[in-house]
């Protein structure tokens, strides 16, 4: 359970990020073109994520980052199974972002938020490693990804008290 701490901790920042702009952002009807523009991305940044972790799996993140800052490593399999269910989360989601459903734009900010900290985490935890780390080729991609995301997000979303003035003065 030690060896889960810092991935619950960034994970956990990165989801309640994700749920304050889920809470405190909206996408109105007309957006759809911004909706569909971000549920194109979301799937990008899927499918590099899905790189990403296959890279990490095949070259033992679950076994080093945990040694790294001095805790055991995780188990492989709840390493693929975490795992996993985001993927399976993210893919429900693109079908979700085109219709404006809440859960879906959690999960879309959560990856965006995510990626882009895996985008900065990898080349440090390098720097820290002295040499290569699990993740670190597909990071920066990740990273771009999770940007160009985040940017289609901000577009399909409006801060939350200017869509409900918008609704009232249409």
């Amino acid at each position: 359970m030690l060896s889960l701490l810092p991935s619950i901790f960034v994970l956990g920042l990165a989801a309640l990020a994700a749920l304050v702009l889920t809470l405190n952002r909206r996408s109105l009807p007309e957006n759809m073109a911004e909706r569909l523009a971000a549920a194109h991305a979301l799937t990008i940044a899927l499918l590099v994520q899905i790189v990403h972790f296959a890279e990490e799996a095949a070259t033992g993140f679950h076994e080093r980052l945990g040694p790294l800052l001095g805790l055991p490593g995780m188990s492989f399999s709840g390493f693929v199974v975490f795992n996993l269910i985001w993927i399976g989360i993210w893919i429900a989601s693109v079908p979700g972002l085109r219709s404006a459903r809440i859960p879906a734009f959690f999960a879309a900010w959560f990856l965006a938020i995510a990626g882009m900290f895996n985008g900065i985490a990898h080349p440090l935890l390098a720097i820290t490693a002295d040499g290569y780390f699990p993740g670190l080729v597909s990071s920066p991609f990740i990273g771009v990804a999770s940007v160009w995301l985040w940017l289609r997000l901000r577009g399909a979303t409006r801060p939350k008290d200017v869509t409900q003035e918008s609704l009232r003065s249409g």
